[in-house]
């Protein structure tokens, strides 16, 4: 699995901390991590929360990574900005048990994590053990087991309901402010590492001509 980090600007400062606890869980799972930055407050390319989620967005549905972590103060903004695109299933992310529910129950393919609200002393710990709980696991097999069959079916039909109400991204970002998608993808590694992994042709084609 190919997972991204995106930091948006509040908390950029903490991109080192969140980036070695998560490699430091994954890698040796046989993940791989990509850092899309912010990678200090001082970066000169700056992300919102909103840009966060276009750039999750982006990454999820062009093949270019798997699984998006990222989050703001409370994670909220960031949860909600990831779920504003069709191809996003983006959970809020609080503890371990969080982190185990989401994975088996909801199934998604993003995080949104606080890093500002309740994140203090241990708070690189309760990181490592979200990431633990989140990819060490597996995912969709349902909780508690006498629910699996009901949650399994449920997950099926929130997709279902989701392909009929979400346009297509490449639509989507077409109906968007030019300069805000442009800011989402002017990190300093975005054209490596998206360029190197991104699959779908229609969504490379438009990030060609945006940037």
């Amino acid at each position: 699995m190919r997972i991204a980090l995106i930091n948006e600007n509040s908390q950029a400062a903490k991109n080192g901390l969140i980036l070695t606890a998560l490699k430091n869980v994954v890698e040796p799972m046989g993940h791989t991590v990509d850092n899309y930055g912010m990678y200090t407050a001082d970066d000169q390319a700056q992300l919102t929360y909103v840009q966060a989620g276009i750039l999750g967005a982006i990454l999820l549905n062009s093949g270019a990574a798997d699984y998006v972590i990222t989050g703001c103060g409370t994670g909220e903004g960031a949860m909600l900005a990831m779920n504003s695109f069709p191809g996003v299933l983006c959970g809020h992310i609080e503890d371990p048990v969080d982190a185990y529910t989401f994975a088996h129950v909801n199934d998604g393919n993003a995080i949104a994590l606080p890093f500002a609200k309740g994140f203090g002393w241990g708070g690189e710990l309760n990181l490592t053990y979200i990431f633990e709980k989140l990819f060490g696991f597996g995912h969709g097999q349902g909780y508690p087991k006498e629910r699996v069959e009901p949650e399994q079916r449920n997950k099926k039909i929130l997709d279902q309901v989701r392909l009929q109400t979400l346009r297509p991204l490449t639509e989507c970002l077409e109906h968007l402010d030019p300069d805000l998608v442009r800011g989402a993808v002017a990190g300093e590694h975005f054209r490596e590492l998206f360029f190197a992994h991104a699959a779908d042709e229609a969504i490379i084609n438009y990030i060609r001509k945006i940037i």
